[in-house]
Parts: C-alpha cells; structure tokens; sequence
C-alpha cells in the first residue's frame, strides 16, 4: 500500500462537541493536501467545510441522526435534504438500532430503506451506522443483511460515542456474510496505524478517524499517531 493508497481511505473526522472554525478549517486542509477521501463532520457544519474546501475536489460528509439514531425519519430525511442543500457529498446515518435490539427489524429496515433512496436521489453516497458495540453477533448479521437490502453504499461499524469502536473480528464478519457489493468503513478509536491496517486487512475500505493526519506520518515514518481515535 502506498501513502496516497492509506490517505485514500480515511474518513477524516472531526465531531468533537468543542469543535472551533479554525480546528475545522484545519481539517480541511490538511484532507485537501493529503487527498484523503473526505472530511467528515457536524451537519451545521458542512456549509463551512464546502467553502473552506471549494475548488480542491474533496468530499465533504456529515452525520444524520447522530450519535443515537432515536429521531424520526422525518427528522433524518429533513436533515439529509439540508445536508445536500449545504454542500455535502456524503451522509452516515444512524440506524435505528434500538429498534433492531428490541426484536423489530423489519422497522429498522423500512427506515433505513426510505432514507437510503432519498439520499441516493439527491446524488448522496451512503454509509448506514450500526453501532456494533451494542448489538450482539446475530444482530450484527442481521444489521448487515438490512443494509444491504436498503442498497445502502457502506455499513459503518461505529459512531465513536458508544462502548467501544471498530473490532476487526466484526468486519471479518460482515467480509464473510455479505452477499453483495456493500463496502465496509470502519471507526471509532482508529489511533494508531497498526490499528488502520488491522481494520482494513479485516475488509474495511473506509476508516473514519480524527488522527488521519498522524497515522499517515506514521506510516511515512513519524512519530506514532495519539489522539482520541473517534
């Protein structure tokens, strides 16, 4: 894997609560001189980002139900519509997973199923959040199978708020279960580039990270990446 391979896959992220302008605008450039595939961030955001980064070709991506995925559909259609409106190429939305936990798949699904073909009609490419901390094995399978059903782009393992993050046993999972051409990205405490490459050795070709930056100077041979690893 070359550098520009690595920084092609990483999802690089800033959802801090305490977030500045010139911490985002930071973001910004350093995705734009990496080239790494998109910055993600708050949906209040995105308009700032499309004019940080006009003219450099980078997508932009924000969150939709974020982090708890608890909101109506209405809701989370209202916020993909402005989210697209504002300059986003990119939407991760939560699923519904207490729905899935509580024995209701079929009302995850339809959800998730009516938001991907919105978002897809607005030229919006789709990553459906399961937070795999909190859903065991067979529901973890059952996540995938509803992804795929919706025709959603990615199944994203993690928001970063949860009990824990991306584990490489759970995309090898999904690798090994999934019947289609759905893509994997992985995140959630990605800190360092042993953890990159583990994750994407396990199927992930996404990793949404807030220490892109460092773990691709690691990889050049820098310092080791720290960070908070959403």
């Amino acid at each position: 894997m070359t550098a520009a391979e690595l920084a092609a896959t990483f999802d690089s992220t800033n959802l801090r609560l305490d977030a500045t302008e010139p911490e985002l605008a930071a973001l910004c450039a350093e995705a734009a001189t990496h080239h790494f595939a998109c910055v993600m961030l708050y949906p209040a955001n995105v308009a700032f980002a499309a004019r940080e980064l006009a003219g450099t070709g980078l997508r932009i991506g924000t969150v939709i139900g974020f982090p708890s995925g608890r909101f109506s559909t209405a809701a989370k259609r209202a916020e993909i519509t402005a989210a697209r409106c504002a300059g986003a190429h990119e939407v991760d939305i939560v699923m519904n997973y207490p729905a899935l936990r509580a024995g209701r798949p079929a009302e995850a699904g339809e959800e998730i199923a009516t938001l991907t073909a919105e978002a897809h009609s607005l030229g919006l490419l789709v990553k459906i959040i399961v937070e795999t901390c909190y859903l065991n094995a067979p529901q973890q399978l059952a996540a995938l199978h509803l992804c795929e059903a919706a025709k959603a782009d990615f199944i994203k393992t993690s928001t970063g708020f949860g009990s824990a993050g991306a584990r490489a046993e759970d995309l090898r999972a999904w690798a090994a279960a999934r019947t289609g051409p759905i893509a994997l990205k992985a995140s959630g405490g990605i800190r360092t580039l042993a953890d990159a490459l583990a994750l994407l050795a396990a199927g992930a070709t996404r990793l949404g990270t807030s220490n892109a930056g460092a773990i691709l100077a690691e990889w050049r041979g820098g310092a080791a990446a720290t960070g908070a690893g959403y």
